[in-house]
């Protein structure tokens, strides 16, 4: 493992920043502290910012030499609305908030790659650093792009990475094409007629109409979709009734729909609306159906996962550059990479072991109220920024690298 020693020299410092920002969690397009704590210690660094993009997004500026090129390093620096069971001393202070999926790690490995970018310039052109608000289900990467990201900060491609819990740390995996799923959301109501339970003939049952519909929908994944593709309808809410009594007028059905391409997600909404309507007729119900789309399917570009994968290797080995089994979680990076080339690789967060006394009784994996981020990761992500961004910045753009084999 070929780690910078700069980075390591400062890593007990960084650790006690990430720590920090742990303990003041924030939720999307609220991180305000967060905010003024990473402008803060970039501008202590001599490091240039701009703030206010997507609300509360920073951008640093880091220029060497003449050339016209630049990449773009990106970090999420938002909290979920988690009450965290820890007790460790920089466990969250804020009740209903915590930084259950290492936002607060992300953001100090790229507040460490910007320390020493800025002291030790080995490149010639410009970084962008990206520290983005409202990942969690705020879409801070498209908000950060309508207020102009790419227009005020012209870049040739974007990385971003996550931690991975399960996966060792010293360990990289990432994969060209899709590797997170579209995050969409539906909302359906069954309208009835209300009546006494002892009397069904005299009302109009929701209930029936409602769980038909739940039971049609997986038909549309067994029947509808073609067996080489991928998708996921889970209906994870159901509301209706106020007495055991009574009949209810209406029933409430939402839930979540994922998958990797536009095609699947238009057949599965058009198959959806139309059982969910039908259904609701068969039962002499009326019916409204609701269908949001929020984050698109994260895609890798093959350019760049095949180099970020030769700069990883070398600071890592090849051996321990693993490829990335997609998953059906969503990812707002995803919007970055409709705009401009990239990759979004993972960074092995270990087995949860690292997490010292007073740490809660659950597991150590992402969105758990007994999650920390392992900051051992902090002087190795910090490495491989440093390298990506020379690299690129030094080298020929990767359409001209020999491919992986």
């Amino acid at each position: 493992m070929q780690l910078i020693e700069s980075i390591l020299a400062d890593a007990a410092a960084i650790t006690t920043l990430r720590r920090d920002i742990h303990a003041h969690p924030e939720l999307c397009f609220q991180e305000q502290r967060t905010s003024d704590l990473i402008a803060d210690a970039l501008t202590s660094w001599g490091i240039p910012v701009r703030r206010g993009l997507g609300g509360t997004g920073v951008v640093a500026i880091l220029k060497n030499g003449n050339s016209e090129r630049a990449v773009g390093l990106r970090a999420d620096i938002d909290a979920l609305p988690v009450t965290e069971r820890n007790q460790f001393p920089h466990a969250s202070k804020h009740p209903g908030k915590m930084h259950a999926c290492g936002h607060d790690g992300h953001t100090a490995m790229l507040l460490a790659a910007a320390k020493h970018l800025a002291r030790h310039r080995n490149y010639d052109g410009t970084v962008y650093l990206i520290f983005q608000p409202a990942e969690e289900g705020g879409g801070g990467a498209r908000e950060m792009i309508k207020d102009g990201l790419f227009k005020l900060f012209p870049m040739e491609a974007v990385f971003g990475a996550h931690n991975w819990p399960g996966m060792s740390v010293g360990q990289f995996a990432l994969k060209s094409g899709p590797c997170y799923a579209s995050s969409n959301e539906f909302r359906i109501v069954v309208k009835g007629k209300g009546a006494h339970g002892a009397m069904p003939h005299l009302g109009v049952d929701p209930v029936p109409a409602a769980c038909a519909m739940v039971q049609g929908f997986q038909t549309i994944i067994s029947r509808n979709l073609r067996p080489i593709d991928t998708g996921v309808i889970s209906v994870t809410m159901i509301h209706t009734g106020e007495a055991t009594n009574v009949i209810p007028e209406s029933c409430e059905i939402q839930g979540t729909v994922r998958t990797f391409t536009t095609d699947v997600l238009d057949m599965i909404e058009r198959r959806m609306k139309a059982m969910a309507e039908a259904t609701a007729e068969a039962f002499e119900c009326g019916c409204e159906f609701a269908f949001s789309r929020n984050y698109p399917p994260t895609i890798n570009h093959e350019a760049e996962t095949d180099f970020a994968r030769q700069v990883l290797s070398e600071v890592v080995g090849a051996d321990n550059v693993l490829p990335f089994e997609p998953t059906m979680g969503a990812e707002d990076f995803s919007y970055y990479l409709q705009e401009k080339p990239g990759c979004y690789f993972m960074i092995g967060n270990g087995d949860g072991t690292h997490r010292e006394g007073g740490h809660g009784l659950g597991p150590c994996m992402l969105h758990n109220p007994s999650y920390d981020f392992n900051d051992d990761l902090i002087p190795l992500g910090a490495t491989a920024w440093v390298r990506i961004a020379e690299a690129w910045l030094n080298r020929a753009p990767p359409a001209a690298l020999p491919a992986q084999g």
